[in-house]
């Protein structure tokens, strides 16, 4: 009897640990193609993702390392030995209202997994457009993570677009953290990217037979952001996080930064339960990452009860241009008489906002309350009101953060709008916990954040839409310095799919000096766009932008009165986006809608191509375009365009010639 209770207890065990060392736990979309596999095994936990029978990701390790402050030594959750997770599942089919986004409701639907191994959990979400999933940790006291294994593991080294860290040096990671998150995109296979080298989110893999994986992150709090390293002897990227700053010295950019000079052993001090969503978007073709909403999903709802007071709109910007009016009796720079001159511009135009950039402080100070003595704020305050025109401030990031509270509240009274928060250039767990403290506090106060010198947004513009938007963008401001070779033109149709996937971009358009690409020159104070004008014209209808910078000077603009009318009547939010047709670094079309009218918008990269585009969309009805194409002689002369008004044809077919670098777009209304 003995003998037999021995072995039905051995066989119970047996049983039991193939269960803990051999099991899988699956989620499924809605649709049934997408589906998340989970395997815990004697070495720990993994992620695969398939796509019908298309591997999308093989197992990928996930892990993550913590040590409760009574605790001697950190332990390692979802590693080795884990056992047999309880598991709960749940469907969510819920509409979120998104009034400055780029669709003003968005669906969101998902079947949700989560494992849970005492104080451990695992959550695995299964959108029909990706998968996302997160670690949580329920802890007896607050907690240290020391590290977090977040690799994503391809089945073959398939090519990639990603951007390196361009601060530093090659295996110092440490030199790597301090970074504007601008760069253009290397294409190369997994493999080929190198190691010492740290990659910023998002990136995107392109697998066979038109597979895209675009890979980010989303609900980032109080942790640090990730990085991906790619390289060695396998199609790995594996996951790299700043650790938490230990000493800090201001410096940088006109002593705006705060410099780490040390750093703690560990990522993250009294993390969240919840750590960040890790995101796995899967595309069969490349125009659904175009008009994705995934990251906006998975941010927090909305923090701010009433948001009526939240206006977004376009900018008539000071910085790109160098202040470089001509035909005043005034000399224009960094005073009054300029400013009064740019809030007409901005009244004459229905521009809602202008901005005062870098100079308007005293300058290497890091204190907002020292105005240069060539402005006078309460006059222009008092100005651009009268004009119903709204001003917001550039700040250098230590000098908001140093006294945040008091210039956020001082600044507000006064009647300024919003800042523009520059050179944060981390986002380690001390930089990321800024950003949410300073995004909370603005809208305490009702004023707008534009997150400049910052990494990609992750979410946040669901929680806060008082950040109106981000940068973390290689934006047109570096046609300012960038060397003739550079190519910003190919880029513009590689974003679209990569760094918009994340959310709203602080690109800044809108240049009225257009120039072919053999004719491209850095010019600081006259800077100039490569490619044509009505690339620059479908620059707004094709990015994300809720707070959209007019980056040419009223003078520019005011002898371009076609194109700026064209500009400054176009939304920066919308009801409806569609993402027609594209394929990263050649061609994206896209329309979006505001009340009853719609707005169609295209690029291409250098090729010259002719682009059909189906409106079936605009339903039945009779529908008349406004539409503004490249000129014959775009080709030599970039600013060369041709505005048409025409019927949209009966059969919703648009055929349009794109010159290289070139561009149309397109204002539809029902006759």
């Amino acid at each position: 009897m003995k003998n037999l209770q021995a072995c039905i207890s051995f066989l119970m065990s047996a049983v039991v640990v193939s269960a803990a060392y051999g099991a899988d736990y699956e989620v499924t979309a809605p649709s049934g193609e997408l589906k998340a596999v989970v395997s815990i095994t004697d070495n720990g936990a993994a992620l695969s993702v398939f796509l019908g029978e298309t591997t999308v990701l093989s197992p990928s390790p996930i892990s993550v390392t913590v040590k409760e402050d009574n605790e001697a030594e950190p332990k390692v959750l979802w590693g080795k030995n884990t056992r047999r997770p309880r598991v709960s599942r749940k469907q969510v089919d819920e509409t979120i209202e998104s009034p400055f986004y780029k669709r003003t409701r968005v669906r969101d639907c998902y079947e949700e997994m989560k494992l849970t191994v005492g104080r451990q959990g695992l959550v695995v979400r299964a959108y029909d457009d990706g998968i996302a999933y997160r670690l949580t940790y329920d802890g007896k006291s607050p907690y240290k993570v020391y590290d977090e294994q977040a690799d994503f593991t391809f089945p073959a080294d398939y090519p990639m677009y990603a951007s390196y860290v361009s601060a530093g040096d090659d295996g110092d990671f440490e030199s790597q953290y301090i970074n504007s998150f601008e760069n253009v995109y290397e294409h190369k296979s997994i493999m080929q990217f190198n190691p010492s080298r740290l990659v910023f989110l998002p990136v995107l893999v392109e697998l066979p037979d038109g597979i895209k994986v675009c890979i980010t992150e989303a609900d980032l709090d109080n942790y640090p952001g990730m990085y991906l390293t790619g390289g060695g002897d396998a199609p790995v990227l594996a996951s790299h996080f700043a650790p938490v700053p230990r000493e800090t010295v201001q410096g940088g950019h006109n002593m705006l930064q705060q410099l780490v000079t040390s750093r703690e052993e560990y990522i993250a001090r009294d993390a969240n339960a919840q750590l960040p969503w890790r995101v796995v978007a899967v595309a069969e073709n490349d125009a659904q990452l175009a008009a994705s909403d995934l990251v906006f999903r998975l941010g927090k709802p909305c923090r701010i009860a009433d948001v009526s007071w939240i206006k977004p709109g376009k900018v008539a910007w000071d910085w790109w241009n160098a202040w470089n009016l001509y035909g005043v009796d005034f000399r224009a720079g960094i005073n009054n008489a300029t400013y009064k001159y740019y809030i007409d511009f901005a009244a004459a135009n229905g521009i809602e906002y202008v901005i005062l950039d870098e100079g308007w402080a005293v300058n290497k100070k890091a204190d907002l309350m020292q105005v240069v003595p060539e402005i006078d704020l309460p006059e222009l305050v008092a100005y651009a009101d009268q004009k119903h025109v709204g001003l917001i401030l550039w700040a250098g990031y230590w000098a908001f953060h140093r006294d945040m509270e008091a210039v956020v509240k001082h600044y507000a009274e006064m009647g300024i709008k919003g800042f523009k928060v520059d050179f944060m250039d981390r986002d380690d767990q001390d930089m990321v916990r800024f950003i949410g403290e300073a995004s909370e506090l603005c809208a305490r106060y009702n004023m707008l954040v534009d997150f400049h010198g910052m990494f990609k947004p992750t979410g946040a513009q669901r929680t806060w839409p008082n950040v109106i938007n981000y940068e973390g963008v290689n934006g047109l401001e570096q046609l300012k310095w960038s060397p003739k070779g550079h190519d910003q033109v190919t880029y513009d149709v590689q974003i679209p799919f990569i760094r918009q996937f994340a959310g709203p971009m602080d690109y800044t358009q809108g240049a009225m000096r257009n120039v072919t690409g053999e004719n491209y020159n850095p010019v600081n104070s006259e800077p100039m766009s490569q490619g044509t004008r009505c690339r620059q014209l479908a620059l707004y209808v094709i990015f994300d932008s809720p707070l959209n910078m007019m980056c040419d000077n009223p003078s520019n603009y005011m002898r371009e009165p076609e194109c700026t009318s064209f500009i400054t009547a176009i939304p920066t939010v919308w009801d409806e986006t569609l993402a027609l047709d594209g394929k990263v670094s050649e061609y994206i079309a896209m329309a979006r809608r505001s009340g009853d009218v719609w707005y169609v918008g295209g690029l291409t990269n250098w090729d010259k191509r002719e682009l059909t585009l189906d409106l079936s969309f605009l339903g039945d009805g009779e529908y008349e375009l406004e539409l503004y194409r490249d000129g014959i002689n775009a080709d030599r002369a970039a600013c060369d365009y041709k505005r048409e008004v025409m019927p949209v044809p009966a059969d919703r077919k648009l055929s349009v010639t794109l010159y290289p670098g070139g561009g149309f777009a397109g204002r539809i209304v029902k006759r």
